[in-house]
């Protein structure tokens, strides 16, 4: 190793390895992508010093794993990278100055997309606009507002081009909205999105690759060195192919390639076929994990066993028949790849739970971590100790929680929304369970997250204080049993000889971070492969 040197030895205050009873490392090299050694003497790694070796002398700083976040929409952040951004705005009259304004310089029926990381409840009008609204803002261009991944408001225009009418048939799991007037309100939701979303045309590649680049830099900045992207569609894992090739991706992605809409075993296998060409995971930066399913809908439409607080004959959609379910999942494994299912509310936790014991039943064998259930929202001790005993991995999001608290009150009311995503008993039951933050619908972060978890603050205060998980439980949630979800383990998490230099730098350790100031920590350099992403962007 001597002879060899290193290429970056850095001396620091603390380094965590996050092998379970080392005591903290003061020392750090990089040889290559990979760690080459840690040391406990801050100048234990000097012999590997060389001409070439890169020294960061930092006594003040603690050295931690690049965080995972485990369950986010990559792609959905890159697009917004040049959409008219209406998270900005605090008024719909704001909102819609923002498309007007981009309106103006914008060829006449052309799309206008927004970004999607807003709530309407951070409006004043507390409200989404409406189709007419959007009229107000332009008449000569269709216009697509995204609300996260489950929820569309268009223009007449737009409702006009997807003919849809009133007498529209609406999809099996989907909305399509109606004002109080009983008329088309331009609201679309989960399965009736395909309707307008279908006539959209996807950016060009170049301003595409440009977004990835922005948006894996940005996620890079607040500490994040790999995403689970949980809804990629096979156009968009192409786009990731030509990013990786053009060296643009600045972290690490693994990508479930997106059945939602789908509702049958056959449009899945269609699915897989296409998917056949990306079974090499040979490169460490970009690769398939498996394939995304949606059992219920998000805030809106959450299958929950008891009626909704503010509609009492409304308890949310099941979007799969779980016999057709069960089949659609098997053609999945068949292949070899691993299912990732959203289920939000208990009933959709419930169905999801005896579908996929189902599968486990009639597959024996089935490799441990093939069967994923995301969110988990409203599982409650009973599903939890199911999950566990049928060896479910699930993917929590507190940053979800933390933005949309006040949303789902008003859907669920405060008891239910308490109950969201309980670390504390996932983790004491020895779940499997790893954490994410489900952008756009919640903020990505590494530290944005860790706080929301130990504190379960949210935008209308705490919620759950009884579900609150420690720091040390927080961040391996975000790094060891997020390898381990993805089956990385022996590649990342850790801070250890042979794995990847895959590491943040703090000028603080954020495990005394005080009170508050925790959620807007990020650090002073991310590494990715031994490379330096944060904050320079170097490549």
């Amino acid at each position: 190793m001597t002879d060899h040197g290193a290429d970056l030895l850095i001396h620091a205050g603390a380094v965590h390895t996050l092998v379970p009873g080392q005591a903290p490392q003061r020392a750090l090299a990089v040889r290559g992508d990979r760690i080459a050694a840690v040391a406990a003497d801050p100048h234990g790694l000097d012999h590997l010093i060389t001409a070439r070796t890169e020294v960061r002398d930092l006594p003040g700083a603690t050295v931690l794993p690049a965080f995972d976040d485990t369950h986010t929409h990559l792609i959905f952040a890159a697009l917004g990278a040049q959409d008219v951004p209406v998270h900005q705005a605090r008024t719909i009259p704001e909102f819609l100055d923002l498309i007007r304004q981009r309106a103006a310089i914008t060829p006449e029926g052309e799309w206008i997309r927004t970004t999607t990381n807003w709530q309407e409840l951070n409006l004043a009008e507390r409200r989404m606009p409406t189709a007419a609204e959007l009229d107000t803002a332009t008449d000569r261009h269709p216009v697509l507002v995204k609300r996260g991944g489950h929820n569309d408001v268009v223009n007449t225009y737009a409702l006009r081009l997807a003919d849809i009418t009133e007498d529209t048939p609406v999809p099996p799991g989907g909305t399509i909205g109606r004002g109080a007037d009983g008329k088309l309100d331009g609201r679309l939701i989960d399965n009736a999105l395909h309707l307008v979303e279908r006539l959209v045309p996807s950016p060009d590649q170049t301003e595409r690759i440009e977004g990835l680049c922005i948006a894996t830099h940005d996620y890079a900045a607040t500490g994040i060195g790999t995403v689970r992207d949980c809804a990629v569609a096979p156009e968009d894992y192409q786009v990731l192919l030509a990013a990786r090739e053009a060296g643009v991706l600045h972290i690490r992605v693994r990508a479930l390639i997106s059945a939602l809409g789908m509702t049958s075993a056959a449009q899945v296998e269609d699915l897989l076929d296409v998917m056949e060409a990306w079974r090499d995971t040979s490169d460490p930066w970009l690769s398939v994990w498996g394939v995304k399913f949606g059992l219920d809908g998000g805030l809106e439409a959450g299958a929950t066993e008891e009626p909704y607080a503010c509609d009492h004959s409304f308890s949310g959609m099941l979007i799969w028949e779980p016999d057709a379910l069960v089949e659609a999942v098997e053609a999945v494994i068949r292949r070899g790849w691993r299912v990732g299912t959203h289920a939000y509310g208990d009933r959709a936790v419930r169905n999801l739970l005896d579908v996929y014991e189902r599968v486990l039943e009639r597959n024996p064998g089935l490799p441990a971590g093939t069967l994923v259930m995301e969110h988990g929202g409203l599982a409650g001790p009973e599903q939890r100790a199911r999950a566990v005993a049928l060896g479910i991995p699930v993917t929590i999001q507190q940053p979800l929680l933390h933005d949309t608290a006040e949303v789902e009150e008003v859907f669920w009311g405060p008891e239910r929304v308490a109950r969201l995503f309980p670390a504390r008993g996932w983790i004491d039951l020895g779940a499997q369970v790893s954490a994410g933050s489900d952008f756009p619908v919640g903020q990505f972060g590494a530290m944005r997250s860790v706080w929301g978890m130990t504190t379960r603050q949210t935008v209308i205060g705490v919620k759950g204080p009884e579900h609150a998980i420690s720091y040390d439980e927080a961040l391996t949630l975000h790094t060891t049993q997020a390898a381990h979800l993805t089956g990385e383990s022996h590649l990342r998490g850790t801070l250890t000889p042979g794995r990847w230099a895959d590491f943040t730098i703090w000028d603080q350790d954020p495990a005394h971070c005080p009170g508050d100031a925790l959620r807007d920590l990020h650090p002073t350099h991310t590494f990715v492969g031994g490379r330096l992403i944060a904050p320079t962007g170097t490549q």
